[in-house]
């Protein structure tokens, strides 16, 4: 999939256009990107960064950053996307204004989007003033319970499962290896510490099975109570695996949430509590996603 940062670098053609945040990807949003590609036009995801709500003065707790987003989309068989910078002045655009500077310059013949769609200042604009305009307005009917609000609450609630349903995959954790205590290693279980943009959401603190790739990871969030601590940690035991893995990305899917976090009566007691998340999340499976 092409990346642009101008549309400019685009070219001139014929484009079915979808316009969104897209955070997390879900199916509702997959339903949408899947239009622009059925179109028969070539399918150019036009998306923003940063979030607007940002801009905006609220504070949004992301599902997905900006390069997993795209790799999500890409996945989905879009032949382009288009990040725009979201500014105060694009913000206060006027519907007219943002055809006139995003939309016709770009080529757009058929715009895709939710029936609930809203754009320009005061989302003043719509599906409707779209077709007035000239386009070729394809709505998608929405999905019912899906959308990114509403997952962001169920991981808020380390609701893993019910959040792969609406998302269509397991929900994840995107970061980089730092360097932590290392006290995983001393007890036979040596993990990835992994720090997340802070502007990302994390789940629920708490134990959780799931993997990277092809390994399997039990995945630790929390304050790591047994040792009295109190700054929040994601790390994460790959199963099977030997190799370094400081200063690379990783991407952890959650499929189960095992139990919750806490202190143990003796060092003993946590290293077998360990190794039973281990055993479960060697034989756990993958949530099953609603299509």
């Amino acid at each position: 999939m092409r990346i642009a940062r101008s549309i400019a670098e685009l070219g001139p053609g014929k484009r079915a256009v979808a316009i969104g945040t897209f955070d997390g990807v879900h199916l509702g949003h997959r339903r949408v990107i899947q239009a622009t590609v059925d179109s028969g036009l070539t399918s150019t995801v036009v998306t923003f960064d940063p979030h607007p709500r940002v801009v905006l003065g609220t504070h949004v707790e992301l599902l997905t950053s900006t390069t997993r987003r795209l790799e999500l989309v890409d996945g989905l068989g879009a032949t382009e996307a288009l990040i725009l910078p979201f500014t105060l002045e694009l913000a206060r655009a006027t519907p007219e204004e943002f055809a006139d500077w995003v939309l016709r310059p770009l080529g757009a013949r058929v715009i895709v989007a939710g029936s609930n769609f809203r754009f320009g200042c005061g989302r003043s604009g719509d599906l409707g003033s779209l077709r007035a305009m000239g386009f070729d307005v394809r709505p998608v009917p929405l999905l019912e319970e899906v959308s990114s609000s509403i997952i962001r609450q169920l991981l808020r609630a380390g609701e893993v499962v019910s959040s792969a349903r609406l998302l269509g995959r397991p929900p994840e954790l995107d970061g980089m290896v730092v360097a932590g205590w290392a006290r995983g290693g001393t007890l036979g279980f040596p993990t990835a510490n992994v720090q997340v943009k802070p502007e990302l959401l994390v789940p629920a603190h708490g134990i959780y099975a799931g993997a990277v790739g092809e390994h399997r990871a039990a995945v630790s969030i929390g304050t790591n109570p047994h040792y009295g601590g109190e700054e929040r940690t994601i790390e994460a035991f790959l199963l099977d695996f030997e190799g370094d893995l400081y200063g690379r990305r990783l991407v952890l899917e959650l499929w189960r949430r095992l139990r919750d976090e806490r202190a143990f009566e003796s060092e003993q007691e946590l290293v077998d509590q360990i190794a039973a998340d281990v055993e479960q999340t060697r034989l756990a499976v993958p949530p099953v996603s609603a299509q």
